[in-house]
Parts: structure tokens; C-alpha cells; sequence
């Protein structure tokens, strides 16, 4: 269901890739202040998600000193901290604004993507991958590489997975899984970074630093579903869950990615 929006995005490039972020933010948002409401945890959840919207996308505002996302994300968290105040448990203030100020940085984290595209992290005229431009290929490996881990991840699990990775958090996944969706993601990443003309050599180690974030993004999720007692973030996606099932691993692959790509490949 997700992945032709993100394709035709990715085709269209540009405005359309931030597009389909806000739209999943906003959507993964009011999904992780309901789990966190759930688990116990008060919170705005509407200047949790515009906030979220903020830290996904401000710096694609024009810019100004200090970083327009920056200085956005800055006032949103006056507005959080004003309506904190008026708590009449001092207690429960502050924990309102820590969860609300954690749900806004966890899912706004997807912003990362657009901030990739926006990199234009340089490919290699002529490679198999090349036409895409480093706008857009870097968002495709990226994409590839998370959807191949999960992927491979489940089926190594379901067909070798004999012992569990971190049961108390998600009993179902392995080690075998992991490892099985870490070779290849590794492997996939490889190809890709290849074929837009950069040293196989790099695209290994990316691979691997995205298949990690993936899968710590993919228990964080885990861990907040479990202290709510849910199964699901929500019912968006008919047999799959919510969206924020859906993005998890993207949550903290994304800046992983982004950081590896402008260091190290910039």
C-alpha cells in the first residue's frame, strides 16, 4: 500500500517526496501519542504532531541564521513548555512536556528523508543508477536497503530462526533473522551504491549502519507497543497495522543514512 505513493514521489522528486513525509508524519504521529497515551505517558498530541511536522520539514522554510528548522522546532517547544505550565501537578507538567517533546523528535526523525534528497550527495554520469541525480538515488538506496532488511529479516526468521533476539521486547524476532536480514541488506546496498558509480566498499559499510538503525528503530517501536499493551499502532493499513508499523525501522535509518551519505560520501 505504501510503497507506490513513495515510488511515484520518488520519481517525481522534489516537493513530492516532502510531501508524502508531512502527510506520514502527521499520520505516524497521531498513531505514537496514542500508543504513548496508552503506555501511561500524558502528552498534547496535537502540538505533539504539528511540532513533529516541524522538526520533519522546517528546514525546507527559507532559511535564516541558526537553521529555520531549528529556530521553528525552538517556538513549537515554547508552545509545548507554555502549555505545560499549566499543569497544577508540577510533575505532571514536566512529564507532559518530555513525552511530548520525545513523540515530536521520534517521528519527526522521518524528515531525514527529504533532507537526503536535499543533500544531492554526488552519483556517477552514466552509471546504471546515475539518471536519477543524487536527489533521488540516495532516497532510493536508502528505501531498498530498509524494505530488504525487513524483508529478508522475516523470512530468514521464519525459516531458520531457532534463537530469540531481545524477547522480552518483540518474542518473535530471532537471531538468525537478523543476522539473515543484515547480510542482505548489506549485500543489496552494495549493488545499489555500485550502480550509481561510489566504491562497492561503501555501500557495504552503509548497508550495514542502515540495517542496525533499522532494526533498533523497528524494537523502539516494539518497546512502546508492549508498555501500551497493543499489537499494532493502528488499523490504517488493513492486515498490516498502522502506519508507524510501517515506518519504524525508516525513523532511525533515515538519519543514520543521511549523516553516512553527506560525511562520508558528500
Amino acid at each position: 500500500m505504501l510503497a507506490p505513493p513513495i515510488l511515484l514521489a520518488l520519481l517525481l522528486g522534489g516537493p513530492w517526496i516532502a510531501l508524502v513525509v508531512a502527510v506520514a508524519v502527521v499520520l505516524a504521529g497521531i498513531e505514537a501519542f496514542r500508543l504513548l497515551t496508552a503506555a501511561g505517558h500524558a502528552s498534547f498530541p496535537a502540538l505533539g504532531v504539528v511540532l513533529a511536522v516541524v522538526i520533519a520539514l522546517g528546514d525546507s522554510v527559507r532559511q535564516v541564521p541558526g537553521g529555520s528548522g531549528l529556530l521553528l522546532a525552538a517556538v513549537g517547544l515554547v508552545l509545548v513548555g507554555s502549555a505545560a505550565i499549566t499543569r497544577p501537578d508540577p510533575r505532571e507538567g514536566l512529564a507532559t512536556l518530555i513525552t511530548t517533546t520525545f513523540g515530536a523528535l521520534w517521528v519527526g526523525m522521518l524528515g531525514f528523508v527529504p533532507r537526503l534528497a536535499a543533500a544531492d550527495a554526488p552519483v556517477v554520469d552514466g552509471s546504471v543508477l546515475g539518471w536519477l541525480g543524487g536527489e533521488r538515488a540516495w532516497v532510493l538506496i536508502l528505501l531498498l536497503t530498509v524494505w530488504t532488511f525487513d524483508t529478508a529479516a522475516y523470512a530468514f526468521g521464519r525459516r531458520f530462526g531457532q534463537r530469540h533476539f531481545i524477547p522480552h521486547i518483540s518474542p518473535g524476532k530471532t537471531v538468525e533473522g537478523t543476522v539473515g536480514g543484515m547480510i542482505a541488506a548489506v549485500i543489496v546496498c552494495a549493488v545499489l551504491v555500485a550502480a550509481v558509480g561510489r566504491p562497492p566498499i561503501a555501500g557495504l559499510v552503509l548497508g550495514f549502519v542502515i540495517a542496525a538503525a533499522a532494526q533498533v528503530g523497528d524494537l523502539a517501536e516494539s518497546m512502546l507497543k508492549r508498555a501500551a499493551g497493543a499489537k499494532e499502532s493502528g488499523r490504517l493499513i488493513p492486515g498490516h497495522g498502522g502506519l508507524l508499523d510501517r515506518i519504524d525501522s525508516f525513523l532511525f535509518a533515515a538519519p543514520v543514512a543521511f549523516l553516512y551519505v553527506v560525511a562520508i560520501l558528500g
